[in-house]
């Protein structure tokens, strides 16, 4: 997922997705410890992602916290 991509998306979506990937991530880890998985680079890809909506989710509540004082 593309920052470009995260800044399109609602604070709403950005919640959901994030769930999403959290979920994805665990099925990965979880996957992997079991066998090894085809890919195992897309368990760092997932763990970006959701650093980045976790970067533009805190970002998005320091503005609007900025904006109310």
């Amino acid at each position: 997922m593309k920052n470009s991509e995260i800044l399109e998306l609602a604070t709403e979506e950005l919640a959901a997705k994030l769930g999403e990937e959290r979920a994805t991530l665990t099925k990965l880890k979880f996957a992997h410890a079991v066998s090894a998985i085809e890919n195992p680079s897309r368990i760092t890809k997932v763990r970006k992602d959701i650093a980045r909506l976790n970067t533009e989710i805190t970002k998005r509540k320091a503005a609007s916290a900025s904006e109310k004082q």
